[in-house]
């Protein structure tokens, strides 16, 4: 017994050190099949906790549901009720490539206490070149955006109700902009599921 005692207190530190994403495998046990370098993720992740806690201003906010690449969500920031729906990018692309950034997404809003109602935001994950403005291109139509630190937000707000509908019909939004430093991104959002999320966001805060 004190023999497999020692084995055992030997041996534990031994497997603490190892890496989580190890891929030993148990004797006799098939071998772990390899990660493709090639596999592609899937388009449109759902957006993470932290960005939606981002748009619900620190408040908790709840999943009211999921539909396809969008989050309907509501949040009460500070007690007044926010209402949202929110979407990472299928697709982001650096020029020059490679460059690093924190996630864009791209979020649609009601905040009935400031009598706003669909508010298109963007937040790029980088500083804006300053004075400069951004894009947004659904189809054949495009929309200027202007542009202040890390967010985006429709030039002409007599244009938002045209984005807002050309969203809910299009297949893709395309984003372009410029950082600080000169680095220009796309980003390529799905619409798909846009337009049930925003319904169900619009119902809740009516």
């Amino acid at each position: 017994m004190l023999v497999l005692f020692a084995a055992a207190a030997c041996a534990a530190p031994a497997l603490a050190q190892q890496p989580s994403g190890s891929n030993s495998t148990a004797p006799g046990a098939a071998p772990a099949a390899k990660k493709s370098t090639k596999h592609k993720p899937p388009a449109a992740p759902a957006p993470t906790t932290e960005a939606a806690s981002a748009v619900a201003g620190g408040a908790k906010p709840t999943l009211l549901k999921q539909f396809g690449d969008w989050g309907a969500y509501t949040a009460s920031p500070g007690g007044k009720k926010v209402c949202f729906t929110i979407a990472k990018p299928a697709t982001s692309e650096t020029e020059p490539p490679g460059k690093s950034r924190n996630p864009p997404y791209m979020f649609i809003s009601s905040r009935p206490a400031e009598k706003v109602t669909d508010e298109v935001s963007i937040i790029i994950g980088y500083p804006f070149k300053p004075n400069s403005e951004a894009t947004v291109a659904i189809g054949s139509t495009s929309f200027a955006l202007y542009t202040q630190q890390d967010g985006a937000w429709i030039k002409n707000s007599a244009e938002e109700a045209n984005l807002i509908a050309a969203m809910r019909t299009g297949h893709n939004a395309v984003l372009k902009g410029t950082s600080a430093k000169g680095t220009r991104s796309t980003d390529t959002f799905s619409l798909k599921g846009l337009a049930e999320a925003l319904d169900r966001s619009d119902q809740e805060c009516k």
